[in-house]
């Protein structure tokens, strides 16, 4: 399995728009705001972000007010893993709320209150991604994953087991005309 040539792909193809869409949240005026923009997930142009686009529009305003309510919690929370916790334990309990969402979710508002994961935390793709490398759980500390992956911060990574899960199964991804595996 080729580490090197998904993260020189995955830097070259993905980081920058990944990173601007981080900023977004960062940036918010509020922690009000960045709850709201974070859970409603939209992204810079306006649009919803794909990995909710099938979450009704009452559901994410469900989680929202949820979060609204414990704002002085989550801004209190030191660590990206205390402020994952706060957000699954108020909105999973939302039907159509899933693991992505939830952390989705997590990543946006800890973008705007500086807290990053430290850790991967695996739903259905990561989940994938991490069973092709005989990993698994609810998490996978960095020091777990290969060296080769490993150059990557916690959350690219996570992009990186969705985005290269066949990559990494050993099925042959070609990015234009290059194979991956």
């Amino acid at each position: 399995m080729n580490f090197a040539a998904i993260v020189r792909d995955y830097t070259s193809r993905h980081r920058e728009s990944a990173r601007r869409e981080v900023r977004y949240y960062m940036i918010q005026p509020s922690l009000e705001d960045a709850i709201r923009e974070a859970t409603l997930s939209r992204l810079p142009i306006g649009k919803r972000h794909p990995h909710q686009r099938r979450i009704p529009l009452r559901v994410l305003q469900a989680a929202e007010r949820r979060l609204q309510a414990i704002a002085a919690q989550l801004q209190t929370a030191t660590s990206f893993a205390e402020l994952h916790r706060l957000i699954d334990r108020q909105i999973k309990p939302i039907r159509g709320i899933g693991d992505l969402a939830v952390y989705d979710i997590a990543h946006r508002i800890g973008a705007y209150l500086r807290r990053e994961p430290e850790a991967v935390y695996l739903h259905a793709g990561t989940r994938e991604g991490a069973r092709a490398l005989s990993l698994a759980g609810k998490k996978i500390e960095v020091r777990e994953l290969p060296a080769g992956l490993r150059k990557l911060s916690a959350a690219e990574i996570e992009d990186c087991l969705c985005i290269y899960k066949d990559a990494l199964h050993g099925r042959v991804l070609r990015i234009g005309t290059r194979a991956l595996c």
